[in-house]
C-alpha cells in the first residue's frame, strides 16, 4: 500500500509532511474538497492553475517504485494499493492490472453532471489558451480531475478488491502513507486482523503503528530497494 511518500523522491510533495502542501500552506487544503470546488469558482480556477503547474507532468519512478516492480517479477506481489493520483507506479513498470488507485487519477478528467471521461491533457490545453475554469465539452457542467476529493466516495468496485487484496494478503507493506484518511487507511487493520504481518515504512507515526511488526523510518529509496533484496 502506497502513499504520498514513495512519490517524494521523484520531486512530488506530500500532503502532510514537515514540507507537504497542506503543511505550507494550509488554505490550499480546500482544492481538495468536493464541496469548494463545486459551488466556489475561484476554487476551480485556483485548482486548474495548480493542475496546469504539477510536478506530476515531469516526475520519474525513482528507487522505491522500481522495488515494488521488482517484488512482482519474483512473483510475489498481489496488488499495489495506492492512495498515490500521479501513476508512477505503472510508469515503472508495474503490471496496470494490479494498480488500484484508490484515489482515483489526475491523468483524467471527469464531468461532475454528465460523467464523461476524457485524458486531462485536453482540459490543460485549454487552460494554458487561457480558459480559467473550463467547462464539460458535452454538457457544460462542472470538470473536475478523476480523483477522489474530500466528500466524494471512493470508487465501489476498486475498494471491493483492495479489501480483497487484504484480506487475501499474507503481508502488507505500507510505504509512505500518512495513514490517516479512511476508508483506505482501513484496509491496514484490515488486513492486520485476517492475520497478515504488517510492515510501515513512514516517515512520521502513524495511527497504525502498533499493529505493525516492523516500523521503519528510513527514506522510502533506500529502505525498498533494501528489504526487497533481502526478501
Amino acid at each position: 500500500m502506497s502513499g504520498a511518500g514513495i512519490s517524494t523522491e521523484s520531486g512530488i510533495p506530500d500532503f502532510r509532511g514537515p514540507n507537504g502542501l497542506w503543511t505550507r500552506n494550509p488554505g490550499s487544503e480546500r482544492m481538495s474538497s468536493l464541496q469548494a470546488y463545486r459551488d466556489d469558482p475561484a476554487v476551480r480556477r485556483q485548482s486548474w492553475q495548480a493542475r496546469l503547474a504539477h510536478p506530476v507532468w515531469d516526475a520519474e519512478p525513482n528507487a522505491a517504485h522500481r522495488a515494488v516492480v521488482e517484488l512482482e517479477k519474483a512473483g510475489r506481489l498481489l496488488a499495489i494499493l495506492t492512495q498515490n493520483i500521479d501513476g508512477l507506479h505503472q510508469k515503472a513498470g508495474s503490471s496496470p492490472a494490479l494498480v488500484l488507485e484508490l484515489h482515483g487519477s489526475m491523468f483524467d478528467t471527469v464531468c461532475l453532471t454528465c460523467g464523461d471521461r476524457r485524458p486531462m491533457r485536453a482540459a490543460l490545453d485549454r487552460v494554458a489558451a487561457g480558459e480559467g475554469d473550463p467547462e464539460c465539452l458535452v454538457c457544460g457542467g462542472i470538470l473536475k480531475s478523476a480523483t477522489i476529493s474530500f466528500g466524494q466516495a471512493l470508487d465501489v468496485d476498486v475498494l471491493t478488491r483492495a479489501r480483497d487484496a487484504a484480506i487475501g494478503c499474507d503481508l502488507m507493506l505500507v510505504a509512505g502513507s500518512s495513514l490517516a484518511v479512511q476508508p483506505a487507511a482501513g484496509l491496514v487493520g484490515l488486513a492486520a486482523r485476517a492475520g497478515a504481518a504488517v510492515v510501515i515504512c513512514n516517515g512520521s507515526e502513524t495511527p497504525y503503528d502498533s499493529l505493525a511488526a516492523i516500523v521503519l523510518r528510513d527514506p522510502l529509496g533506500t529502505v525498498l530497494p533494501a528489504l526487497v533484496r533481502e526478501s
